[in-house]
């Protein structure tokens, strides 16, 4: 009897399909039960995990590809904005077992391709099958100098709060899936949506902006629940506040146009989660050569705030100075 004989229909689809993306030596070619990685001399361990749910974080008719990339990058953000470079990853998916075989082809085409690109090799897993939707979990490790992990927790009265890139663009990319019309409603053009579509389908790591935050950022993470409860979060973790100038907020030209066609929308804006941007805070004097510094990597940061004394939640203030009232501050799953 041959070795093939033994050989069962998930090992047969981890070979074709992900054994190819195990390019880490510690990964053994996914030929055993667990992997081994030895992070270089000096540098610690970072270590993440978040998933994706079929219904819940994505369209089931949303292409194989982009799911992988999305489950991947998401990861990528938060090591992003701990200041650490990227590893690996381990991968657990759940498949219905009637999948066809092209989304799995698909699916892992998207996941080595970004994993190349993002010098982050599969290092293990687990797949299963399900009789519920698709559920991909990733557990993504990133190393950086010892002790220097940018937390949650330093940020001090005094200093500006800035943010990458834009804000709000997956949210109303997300109600744009939900209801198309929406386009017209808030008068966006064809490149106007596909923009804020593409925004929610696959998030944009900021990895290249890593070392800037973990060389400069007093504290920071990433936006996945949305600007008002994220930076709540930083603030609790950190035992401060914060006033937060909406109008300096940035924008993309689509969200800016959807805005002002439904001055509703700011509280999506604020609070609709999926940015995948990064959030931090730093000396007021050294804004001018951060946003310089990650401008030469490619990427816009804003200063949009401050970090003020006492311990409530922080304050979004419209152009006349008075607080926004936000119904739902933040996504959660419960």
């Amino acid at each position: 009897m041959t070795d093939d004989a033994f050989e069962s229909a998930e090992d047969r689809l981890i070979a074709r399909y992900f054994r190819p993306l195990a390019t880490h030596r510690g990964a053994f070619g996914l030929a055993d039960d667990a992997a081994a990685i030895t992070p270089p001399p000096g540098r610690d361990l970072v270590l993440k995990t978040d998933g994706l749910i079929a219904g819940v974080h994505f369209f089931p008719d949303d292409p194989a590809d982009g799911v992988a990339r999305k489950a991947l990058r998401v990861n990528l953000s938060d090591l992003a904005a701990k200041g650490a470079r990227p590893l690996g990853f381990l991968l657990s998916i759940a498949l219905p077992r009637d999948i066809p075989e092209d989304w799995i082809a698909a699916f892992a085409a998207g996941l080595g391709e970004d994993a190349e690109a993002y010098e982050c090799p599969l290092l293990g897993g687990d797949t299963d099958a399900t009789p519920g939707p698709i559920s991909i979990s990733i557990a993504a490790f990133g190393t950086l100098p010892l002790g220097t992990m940018v937390r949650r927790s330093g940020a001090t009265a005094g200093e500006r709060v800035f943010v990458s890139g834009t804000i709000g663009d997956a949210a109303l990319g997300l109600r744009l899936r939900q209801d198309a019309g929406n386009a017209s409603a808030w008068g966006l053009d064809a490149a106007m949506s596909d923009h804020l579509v593409a925004r929610y389908r696959l998030p944009q790591p900021r990895v290249a902006l890593s070392e800037l935050v973990r060389t400069n950022a007093s504290a920071a993470m990433d936006i996945s629940d949305g600007l008002a409860g994220d930076l709540a979060k930083l603030c609790r973790a950190s035992g401060v506040s914060a006033d937060i100038d909406v109008t300096r907020v940035p924008l993309s030209p689509a969200a800016a146009r959807a805005l002002g066609s439904d001055p509703s929308l700011m509280e999506a804006i604020l609070s609709g989660g999926e940015d995948y941007e990064i959030l931090g805070t730093l000396p007021a004097d050294w804004i001018p050569d951060f946003r310089a510094a990650a401008e030469r990597r490619g990427i816009t940061v804003t200063d949009i705030g401050r970090i003020v004394e006492g311990d409530g939640a922080p304050s979004f203030l419209d152009p006349s100075g008075s607080p926004l009232v936000l119904a739902r501050p933040a996504y959660s799953h419960f």
